[in-house]
């Protein structure tokens, strides 16, 4: 220690003072006695200051040693009992170590400085530098684990220019491996749920049931013993599975394989088995876990099933769902479910209406069925959208005259100004909180609903009261005409109205040629007979010339990519409705079945996606924060450029195919 110090405190200057002698000897041989005696005088004045300085700072020196020595010797009968080192702060210069620190690094004393970094690499004294206690990092040496905490020894003298600190490293290998294991070991609770199991035993006899109820019993059991965990059937279709969290990695490298076996049991019509599986982790306890798990069930349900979904305490992260939905829908819950909107919208003082920004056909549509089933129930009723940033500007403007929708439109604005305690919420077609027109007046009224088409997002509204989300029907338009099956008379509902339903139908469905089922076609025979005009609904879709030539002009930007994707990255604005037109326009192009439309507008790029394929839209732009569905989808993607987005999308396109 005391080399060390003398090191430290008394730098090697013997060359000055002897380059000083010899000026001193050359002025006497060269007779220059007076200039001998002044060079002499001075070099000794220098020396004495010098060794002035040097005492002083030594003692403080050893003072704070001796100090922070005496402490640690009383806390420990006598002995340090962990390693200590004392360094420099501006080069992790190692000054002094005591015998523990020795004993670990096998350090020994030498006359040149060795840096810390040397003696144990990876090891580092920045931290204190930067004003902190404690490394962020453990540091790992010889087979062990220490936690690497200091000091900042006080500046005594300020001119010295150096920064000391003193360094613990305390050995917590064995504490740090029993939380590892505790981590590993940590229960997982998991419900697997077949969730078309309706569907696979309809119309099936019992011994038909049972042969194939022992198949996917043999399948989820297999999978689950290959993870050491213990299943219980809980229902028909309902399993519960524990697990250790060590083996949810090995799940996820192995992508969740019950999804793709469980496909292979099929019903005697030849429809295969899907699973969705419900993962709660990091839960207080095995009930916080279970309504994780719960929840991800439920997500994965919203979002067409056949995936895995993991619930933790802050997101999820989803797994498959690549796979065509099929529709598992019951006019029961439509029924029930208007008959809980009629009810909700007969308790407030006011609804408003709200789809998301840039409203479409679907979402106006949505919003003015909802708009006639509060007209039959006599409640004021809003839509809240703004009159300029819409794609839906002719439906708008036929229904604004009508003498039902005087002063119904109204902005974000004037919606929060007119809201109070006993309002409700309607959001239509959309189910994520940055998406809808006005987020302070989602935020600001108590009682929401939700109806909505869309594949259900991580950060969804999760505060409604009443959510009519299905993920199986193929418009916003679609579901509320159920509704307003079972809630009003036919006509109660204005021919402008039923139009408008229409309208947002054909629009999502692309002329009924996309996401359709028999429940489709039944709305729109419903909302024709009651008086849609589809001539009225099909110049809704009209464009003028330099609209046509402008879609055009998107599609001649179009590059294949993979063969089958049709990828038009613009440098230029355009509107959404022509974006979306573009991409829909790219599908009727022999051999391609997926399109991307990518466009850059107020510092925002957006995407608008297409698909009639095997390609899920709505998971390949999920990464980029996007949403939708398998066939429709889009995403705007802020701080990026039109090429900073296509590299993304290319990466999420790739991982897509590769998973």
């Amino acid at each position: 220690m005391n080399k060390k110090l003398r090191r430290l405190m008394q730098p090697n200057l013997a060359l000055f003072f002897v380059v000083m002698a010899l000026f001193c000897a050359a002025a006497v041989a060269l007779q220059e006695y007076i200039l001998a005696v002044a060079e002499g005088c001075a070099t000794l004045l220098l020396l004495g200051c010098y060794q002035w300085l040097s005492v002083r700072r030594r003692r403080a020196l050893a003072d704070y040693v001796q100090a922070t020595s005496e402490m640690l010797q009383h806390t420990s009968d006598g002995e340090m009992p962990f390693p200590v080192a004392l360094v420099k702060l501006n080069d992790n210069e190692l000054v002094w170590y005591n015998r523990a620190f020795a004993e670990l690094t096998h350090v020994r004393e030498r006359m040149s400085a060795q840096s810390l970094s040397e003696v144990i690499p990876g090891l580092s004294a920045d931290f204190l530098a930067a004003g902190k206690q404690e490394a962020a990092a453990e540091l790992r040496f010889e087979g062990r684990r220490y936690r690497v905490s200091g000091t900042v020894m006080p500046d005594a003298d300020p001119k010295s220019g150096v920064m000391l600190g003193m360094l613990y490293l305390l050995d917590l290998t064995d504490l740090l491996l029993v939380r590892d294991e505790y981590i590993r070991s940590r229960p997982i609770v998991s419900i697997v749920l077949v969730d078309n199991y309706d569907e696979l035993t309809n119309n099936m006899p019992d011994v038909s049931i049972s042969a194939l109820n022992a198949q996917l019993n043999s399948r989820i059991s297999e999978w689950a013993d290959s993870f050491g965990g213990m299943l219980r059937k809980l229902e028909r279709n309902r399993f519960l599975l524990l697990f250790e969290a060590k083996d949810l990695a090995r799940m996820a490298d192995g992508k969740f394989s019950l999804l793709e076996s469980v496909r292979s049991v099929t019903s005697p019509t030849g429809i295969p088995a899907t699973v969705s599986i419900g993962i709660g982790k990091d839960g207080v306890d095995f009930r916080e876990d279970y309504d994780f798990a719960a929840l991800s069930i439920e997500m994965a349900l919203s979002r067409g099933g056949d995936q895995a979904v993991i619930k933790d305490r802050y997101d999820f992260t989803f797994f498959g769902g690549r796979t065509k939905q099929t529709e598992r829908r019951t006019k029961v819950k439509s029924r029930v479910m208007a008959s809980s909107l009629s009810e909700l919208i007969t308790q407030s003082s006011r609804v408003f209406i709200m789809g998301h920004k840039m409203a479409d056909l679907d979402a106006l549509g949505a919003a003015a069925g909802v708009a006639c089933l509060c007209r039959k129930k006599g409640k004021k009723a809003n839509i809240v959208m703004d009159p300029d940033a819409n794609a839906c500007g002719q439906l708008l403007a036929q229904l604004q005259p009508l003498a039902e929708y005087h002063d119904l439109f109204l902005t974000g604005q004037e919606a929060l100004l007119a809201a109070d305690p006993k309002s409700l919420l309607v959001v239509v077609d959309t189910n994520r909180p940055d998406q809808v027109e006005c987020k302070p007046l989602l935020e600001s009224i108590r009682r929401i609903v939700v109806i909505d088409h869309h594949r259900r997002a991580a950060d969804y509204i999760d505060q409604a009261v009443l959510n009519m989300h299905e993920p199986f029907a193929s418009s916003a338009s679609e579901l509320v005409t159920e509704l307003l099956q079972y809630a009003v008379d036919a006509t109660d509902i204005l021919p402008q109205e039923a139009a408008a339903l229409l309208a947002g139908i054909v629009l999502d469905t692309k002329n009924f040629g996309v996401r359709t089922s028999s429940r489709t076609f039944e709305a729109a025979a419903f909302l024709r007979r009651i008086g849609a005009d589809t001539v009225a609904v099909k110049k809704l879709f009209q464009n003028d010339l330099s609209a046509t030539v402008a879609r055009y002009r998107i599609i001649q930007n179009a590059r294949l990519y993979r063969g089958s994707i049709a990828i038009a990255a613009l440098d230029y604005t355009v509107t959404r409705t022509l974006a979306a037109q573009a991409a829909d326009e790219l599908l009727n192009i022999s051999g391609i079945d997926t399109s991307f439309v990518l466009y850059p507008q107020d510092g925002v790029t957006y995407i608008s996606a297409r698909s009639l394929g095997d390609a899920n839209v709505q998971v390949i732009l999920e990464p980029l924060g996007g949403g939708g569905n398998a066939a429709t989808a889009g995403a705007q993607v802020k701080n990026h450029t039109v090429q900073q987005t296509l590299d993304e999308l290319l990466q999420s396109i790739n991982k897509f195919y590769e998973s």
